[in-house]
């Protein structure tokens, strides 16, 4: 089954609001074997939408739609597809009954307009709606299916995710199910990726296999399509095995997982506690590791250490080091991290210092930056980074390498 969502309302072609339920509406649609291949805007225009309903029937098997529900005059998705399709609309009781029970719940007039909102095209089956008024609906004719939706996501998502999804997958004559799997690379480009993968991606079949890129980092989207969940996660154990192979040293986790999260988890598991020094940071990384429950047992505290003078004065950093190497240096990226780990009796301590931008310091080019990585028991180590970003995505960005070897090393 193929399928195209059409979100209805103005204030989408106008970017007030951002199309956040075709996103969602495609990754569930997904998960049930059905093909989204385009996503429609249309305004709130009668002749528009019915050219928008004849051009989507041309091309696929399912239309479904987003918004224009309401009560107002400019909610014409109901009475713009019943004409479309030749069909009349019918009040729904069980929806009219809910309606009014929830305007004498808060004490509030109903006004005539509001029983729109319980219409449904003749002879569909109807989505109940447990998060506001007017319900959706599922009507098919001919070849074709169009399950109307609510435009507001804290409605249409709980509705679509308990009634409209199994009610589109009751109408598969192939049940297979969508497996799909997120692995998250981060220290190599999209580009390079999908150069050393170039041999994998070109002869994928099932599963097949794309890249996305995004914040310094690339994700690989595996997606297996089978009848059994079982065998189609099989199929990705497979490939992902052949990815491993080729790229493994760049991967760190999976789907939702984050940088500062899986280093946390490495952290928490040997039992490490760690302290920061940070100046072109300035406690960024501190911040992303405190914002996770049971931080208090890994982070000993940190210095934010933005001018020469506390380098100096609270993590001894030594004067000669700044005259003959400057703070943007392998030299005092090594001491930041030795000192910060013992002045807060750390097993690890990680400098952050360089230059975010957007101008240069110190003769060093913004995006030239330094970090130290001091363990307990191992040689101190200091990594160079020559960024190309703007100021905050450079701060951003070292940040995430200072996880990223992190977990090299604990790993």
């Amino acid at each position: 089954m193929n399928a195209e969502i059409i979100a209805v309302g103005s204030e989408l072609l106008l970017g007030q609001i951002v199309n956040s339920n075709a996103q969602f509406i495609s990754e569930q649609l997904a998960e049930v074997g059905v093909n989204v291949y385009y996503h429609t805007s249309v305004g709130d225009n009668p002749e528009r939408l019915h050219h928008a309903i004849t051009v989507a029937e041309g091309r696929a098997d399912l239309l479904i739609f987003t918004g224009g529900l309401g009560p107002t005059k400019d909610d014409l998705t109901k009475e713009t597809i019943a004409k479309s399709l030749g069909t009349t609309l019918t009040m729904d009781e069980d929806a009219l009954e809910s309606i009014k029970s929830y305007f004498n719940k808060v004490n509030r007039e109903m006004t005539p307009n509001n029983e729109k909102q319980a219409l449904i095209l003749a002879g569909s089956q109807v989505l109940k709606n447990e998060h506001g008024m007017a319900p959706g609906m599922l009507l098919k004719k001919d070849d074709k299916a169009y399950m109307l939706l609510p435009g507001p996501p804290s409605e249409m998502k709980p509705m679509f995710s308990k009634y409209g999804k199994q009610a589109i997958f009751s109408l598969l004559k192939k049940k297979e199910i969508i497996h799909s799997r997120v692995m998250r690379f981060f220290g190599i480009g999209e580009a390079q990726l999908e150069t050393e993968l170039e041999d994998l991606i070109d002869k994928q079949t099932n599963p097949t296999i794309a890249p996305l890129a995004g914040d310094g980092e690339v994700t690989l989207r595996l997606t297996a399509k089978h009848e059994s969940k079982d065998i189609a996660a099989s199929l990705l154990d497979t490939v992902e095995a052949d990815i491993m192979a080729i790229v493994g040293d760049y991967f760190y986790g999976y789907n939702q997982d984050s940088l500062f999260e899986v280093g946390f988890k490495l952290l928490k598991e040997k039992g490490l506690t760690l302290s920061c020094a940070e100046s072109l940071t300035g406690g960024l990384f501190q911040a992303q590791l405190a914002s996770l429950p049971g931080a208090s047992f890994i982070l000993n505290g940190g210095v934010v250490c933005y001018q020469d003078e506390v380098k100096k004065t609270i993590l001894s950093v030594k004067e000669s080091t700044l005259e003959e190497h400057t703070s943007v240096s392998e030299q005092c990226a090594r001491e930041l991290a030795e000192n910060v780990k013992e002045l807060f009796s750390s097993d690890i301590g990680i400098s952050f210092t360089g230059v975010a931008g957007p101008g240069s310091h110190e003769g060093k080019p913004a995006g030239t930056v330094w970090i130290g990585l001091s363990i307990k028991g191992q040689p101190t180590k200091a990594f160079l980074l020559n960024l190309g970003g703007g100021r905050n995505a450079n701060r951003v960005r070292t940040a995430k390498y200072g996880w990223h070897y992190l977990i090299k090393e604990l790993s």
